[in-house]
């Protein structure tokens, strides 16, 4: 019998009472975002853009991108920076929980019940104490067909 030694380390967040994990070498930041600029005509995912250290980073709305339904929060967003195709982006998410590593073996693929937007950023699923982790692929989050809109 042979051991597995491939783990991934995820970073856990939730959005809408669903959780997520984000491979923890995509992850940059981990910060609370103020002053966020809306950014005119831009789709309704896009929160706005910001300024962090110096640096423009596009604010993402989760929520809003994987259509989650939730009751308007008091508490503040968190956001989650990543760095993708030379861009900053800002994922604002409810919470940010811990840090897990799980055994690659574990991950299992989308069941074929998952809702197709969770399905088109999902890179497979973990199965952990009763509730389903959707592991985030970052290509899929980034995807953000804009739809030209007629003028």
């Amino acid at each position: 019998m042979q051991d597995s030694t491939d783990f991934t380390e995820f970073v856990t967040l939730t959005a809408a009472g669903q959780m997520f994990g984000l491979p923890i070498s995509c992850v940059q930041d981990v910060f609370k975002p103020t002053r966020i600029t809306r950014v005119p005509l831009s789709p309704p995912e896009i929160a706005g853009v910001l300024n962090l250290r110096g640096r423009i980073v596009t604010a993402i709305d989760m929520k809003s991108r994987l259509e989650l339904r939730a009751p308007e929060s008091a508490k503040p967003p968190m956001a989650i920076g990543i760095e993708a195709k030379g861009e900053s982006f800002g994922l604002l998410v409810d919470a940010v929980g811990e840090v897990l590593k799980l055994p690659d073996a574990d991950r299992k693929p989308n069941p074929i019940n998952l809702d197709r937007k969770l399905a088109a950023v999902s890179a497979g699923v973990y199965r952990l104490d009763g509730q389903l982790m959707v592991v985030l692929d970052i290509e899929g989050v980034l995807d953000l067909r804009v739809e030209a809109a007629a003028a």
